[in-house]
């Protein structure tokens, strides 16, 4: 089983960038697909963006398009999220996320993602 550990998150104003990590440990990186979700205070939790395991395929839902940019480090252990042209909509807890399903393919949805992170806070400032 595969722990997850975020960092990166701190408040920020708008227009700035903020480049989120998850790092992982107790189990095999690479046969994980990872994906970002978030989680706006009294509201469900929403994917963000997802990757598959080998990084060549990648998904983002329109709030994060053309901003935000999700990579992987399977020799590190890793997940990014780069966060790019932060608005004050994007003010959420984020969460590392890992499908433990075998297949290249990007989940696309929160139900399909089997651990989690304990999520770090994005404050972003008008």
């Amino acid at each position: 089983q595969v722990q997850l550990v975020e960092s990166g998150g701190r408040a920020v104003q708008a227009g700035g960038s903020l480049r989120l990590s998850c790092a992982a440990s107790g189990g095999t990186f690479s046969s994980y697909t990872m994906g970002w979700c978030r989680q706006h205070q009294g509201k469900a939790r929403e994917l963000v963006s997802g990757l598959s395991r080998s990084a060549l395929r990648t998904y983002y839902t329109d709030s994060g398009k053309g901003r935000f940019t999700i990579s992987r480090d399977n020799v590190q252990n890793t997940v990014h999220l780069q966060m790019d042209s932060l608005k004050p909509e994007d003010t959420a807890v984020y969460y590392c996320a890992a499908d433990r399903h075998f297949g290249d393919y990007v989940a696309v949805t929160t139900e399909m993602y089997d651990y989690w992170g304990q999520g770090t806070q994005v404050t972003v400032s008008s």
